[in-house]
């Protein structure tokens, strides 16, 4: 777990360096951005980290992911992060947007991007050890650099905290399956390269589907040979939302140790998978569920 975080650590570093050559060239800095008045902010953890930093007086619009904090919600919505409009944005007349790496159409971006108005794109890799990098790409951005890296280093912090508690837990290792849908009898997992199992793993859990990369449909037979003890969804799923009586109706999965002990956990979306200055609690809150009593 040690070895891990410095990884990780590295990893971050090399990302701080390519981020700051990406705002550079994009125009995107703490000299060219401070003043930004009317910010467009396009996925969830970039609006969340910009209240963070109390940079919310500057916020015109967010996108439909950013449903946190709530008082979010009364700035206009410029649509979902992965199929927004140039029209809806250009109209809030932005002098700034701040969007997450992934957000588009991409011919969307392409016309952000050739308009006068500065456009930058965090890069947001579903890793711990990145959520520092993040936050001080938000802040420089708009020149919040001092509160950004007071932000991501109690974020780090606590990030290194948890990880020190969960090397120590007793118990073995509990194995996991995010199941992001269900449909047509068909479990829809996250699997290697995705927010679900990097959270899994920082709440000392084992991802049960390493063997599939990103969100995709596992088969029966996969599902029997993961033997999962514990199912992870989100509360409030989009569509077929994950209860306890469709999961473990499944014939696929009433052979598994979770559908023995019912174990079906849920938490908020974006607090599972949103990877920002909450994660190390939505981490917590899943090893304590995992682990009870092992972790504090």
């Amino acid at each position: 777990m040690v070895q891990f975080w410095r990884l990780s650590l590295l990893r971050a570093a090399l990302t701080v360096f390519g981020a700051a050559l990406l705002g550079t060239a994009a125009g995107a800095s703490d000299t060219a951005n401070p003043g930004a008045q009317r910010i467009v902010a396009v996925g969830g953890t970039i609006t969340e980290i910009l209240y963070d930093l109390g940079g919310e007086g500057r916020i015109v619009a967010r996108d439909s992911t950013s449903t946190f904090p709530s008082r979010a919600l009364d700035k206009p919505d410029v649509g979902y992060m992965r199929a927004l409009s140039a029209e809806g944005i250009l109209a809030e007349k932005p002098d700034l947007i701040l969007m997450e790496e992934g957000s588009g159409p991409p011919p969307v971006i392409d016309i952000l991007k050739a308009s006068e108005i500065p456009v930058v794109v965090i890069p947001t890799p579903p890793d711990a050890g990145m959520i520092g990098t993040k936050i001080r790409a938000v802040g420089a951005a708009v020149g919040l650099s001092q509160q950004a890296e007071a932000l991501a280093a109690t974020t780090e912090q606590e990030l290194a905290k948890l990880a020190t508690e969960v090397a120590a837990i007793p118990a073995a290792r509990k194995k996991v399956l995010f199941v992001l849908s269900l449909s047509n009898g068909r479990v829809m997992a996250g699997g290697a390269d995705t927010a679900a199992g990097a959270i899994i793993e920082l709440a000392g859990g084992i991802n049960a589907a390493p063997g599939i990369r990103g969100y995709k449909p596992m088969s029966d037979e996969a599902v029997i040979a993961a033997q999962p003890d514990v199912i992870l969804a989100m509360s409030t799923s989009p569509s077929h939302p994950v209860t306890p009586e469709k999961v473990f109706a499944l014939p696929a999965m009433q052979t598994t140790p979770a559908a023995a002990d019912k174990a079906l956990l849920s938490m908020d979306g974006l607090l599972l998978l949103g990877f920002g200055p909450r994660t190390p609690q939505a981490a917590r809150s899943l090893a304590a569920q995992l682990y009870p009593g092992a972790i504090r």
